[in-house]
């Protein structure tokens, strides 16, 4: 957190533009802004996404000045009435009713060991279980975008990871998933964990790096990024043609250590809709973009 002087008001806009507080951005402001700040993380924290999002630095500044925060979409209708009570009086616009940071500590969620919502652990369960029922192709893209991500998009799965890796190995083996999962409330089977375990192992070595679980688990908002879908397209796309072929995926996937022929053949199959042999963008935004394995309906359905 910032080290600021109580009662001394400052001018610059400071931090980066998830965690600014709207009296930052009205270039007017004090110690209260490390508060929102940590709203935002606690956001962040329970949901896995931030509260204020777009796909430029203006737009997000355009956000967090409207203010306007969801408790509707997953996984909020799971989480307590307390906690989300505390997000917003975290986030409250004017920092004179803010709540403070002693006030914080004093608030029931906290002091009652409300936090037992456990940080995003049904949503990332949920985006675990469909990341498993993904194509090798879109499993392979997830993991070109989660690379490029900056770390305050991923903040909250990073601290989640953290918390998984209790031998700070740097990766995740089984029985860390399924101490985890388990801590996390989950109720799922041995047989469900090792498929899950299965999933996110991407290079298949056994354990999961920080880069695989942040694939497995990322939010698929990242997915309606048209910034995102291009990049990793043309990770695949290496000639530049506006297409996918058969070879050029059979590179990419081979370095990683994911294609055999059938394989291979099966993802064009599947993802190219007009049958021309080859995958372009609006068929690859389909595939990315879909949540079921039909990407043909997909299309129908964006275009």
């Amino acid at each position: 957190m910032s080290k600021l002087i109580p009662g001394k008001v400052y001018r610059e806009i400071v931090g980066s533009a998830y965690y600014v507080a709207p009296e930052v951005l009205k270039r007017k402001y004090g110690k209260e802004i490390d508060v929102w700040s940590a709203g935002v993380i606690l956001y962040i924290l329970l949901s896995g996404v931030p509260p204020f999002w777009a796909e430029t630095e203006k737009g997000i500044f355009d956000a967090i000045l409207e203010g306007e925060i969801d408790f509707e979409s997953s996984p909020w209708p799971s989480i307590s009435e307390s906690a989300k009570d505390l997000v917003r009086r975290m986030l409250t616009q004017d920092p004179k009713k803010r709540i403070t940071s002693a006030q914080v500590l004093e608030h029931p969620w906290i002091k009652e060991g409300g936090a037992s919502d456990r940080p995003i652990d049904s949503a990332v369960l949920s985006r675990m279980k469909q990341f498993r029922a993904m194509n090798k192709l879109k499993k392979l893209a997830l993991k070109v975008i989660a690379e490029n991500l900056s770390e305050d998009e991923i903040k909250g799965l990073k601290q989640m990871f953290t918390n998984m890796d209790t031998d700070n190995s740097g990766s995740i083996t089984y029985e860390e998933l399924k101490t985890g999962l388990t801590r996390l409330g989950s109720k799922l089977s041995e047989t469900e964990v090792k498929q899950l375990m299965e999933a996110a192992d991407v290079d298949g070595n056994g354990t999961i790096d920080y880069i695989e679980f942040v694939t497995a688990t990322l939010h698929r908002h990242k997915l309606e990024s048209e910034q995102n879908l291009r990049s990793a397209f043309g990770y695949f796309d290496k000639d530049g043609s506006g297409f996918i072929t058969m070879d050029e995926l059979e590179a990419a996937m081979k370095e990683h250590g994911l294609g055999d022929d059938t394989t291979i053949k099966e993802i064009i199959s599947e993802v190219d809709t007009d049958n021309d042999g080859r995958i372009n963008y609006e068929e690859f935004c389909a595939m990315m973009r879909s949540g079921s394995a039909n990407p043909q309906q997909a299309m129908k359905l964006k275009y």
